[in-house]
């Protein structure tokens, strides 16, 4: 028999989501500080890496469970992160970004024209109450806010140098996302959602 999962706190879902992407940044800050760029990139790459399964193991330690959003997430963040690596080229880690973002417009794109709930399904029990049509609302939120996304990191990635990029998926993106989610709350209410704390409703993927 599995074991039951356990509802994990908002600090540890913002430290599941988001703390991947903060040791990215530490890393490529402190790390080789007389070094060239490239060695930066790389080290922080791993990192990011390691991080990312760090934080999968942390859910199913915590949970005894990894949403599939992280699983999607980690399923790119690897293999981009190895072949940033293996051709020493950054462009692979500063697309999966861009890929991310669509991969999960398109798939919510796709659940809206065909009628089927995919964001519940991503999502499972994390929207108690909320009505079908709050969840299609939510969906089209979503989707939108991913195809900006993906439109933005791909600008971002070209006017901006590695340094410059790095801040801002951490310093921008992050704040951005939180912003979405707070704005999606009074729609969220009216449409049924019922937790005692509305501002833990789950966060997108980073991304």
């Amino acid at each position: 028999m599995a074991e039951p999962r356990t509802p994990l706190s908002p600090g540890m879902r913002m430290l599941i989501d988001f703390g991947p992407l903060a040791i990215f940044f530490l890393v490529n800050s402190y790390s080789y500080p007389q070094g060239l760029q490239i060695q930066r990139i790389i080290a922080a790459t791993v990192a990011f890496m390691l991080a990312m399964v760090g934080a999968m193991l942390l859910s199913w330690w915590k949970a005894k469970h990894i949403s599939p959003m992280l699983w999607i997430t980690a399923a790119l963040v690897l293999p981009f992160g190895a072949l940033t690596i293996y051709f020493h080229d950054k462009s692979f880690i500063q697309i999966k970004p861009t890929i991310v973002y669509t991969m999960f417009a398109v798939i919510l794109g796709y659940g809206l024209i065909a009628k089927k709930p995919l964001l519940q399904l991503l999502l499972e029990t994390a929207y108690p109450g909320l009505s079908a049509k709050g969840w299609r609302l939510l969906t089209i939120n979503w989707t939108g806010f991913f195809l900006a996304m993906a439109v933005l990191n791909e600008a971002m990635r070209h006017a901006l140098n590695w340094d410059q990029w790095v801040t801002f998926k951490t310093w921008a993106v992050i704040p951005m996302t939180l912003v979405f989610a707070m704005l999606n709350i009074p729609m969220l209410l009216k449409h049924g959602l019922q937790l005692e704390k509305p501002e833990d409703t789950p966060l997108p993927p980073e991304g």
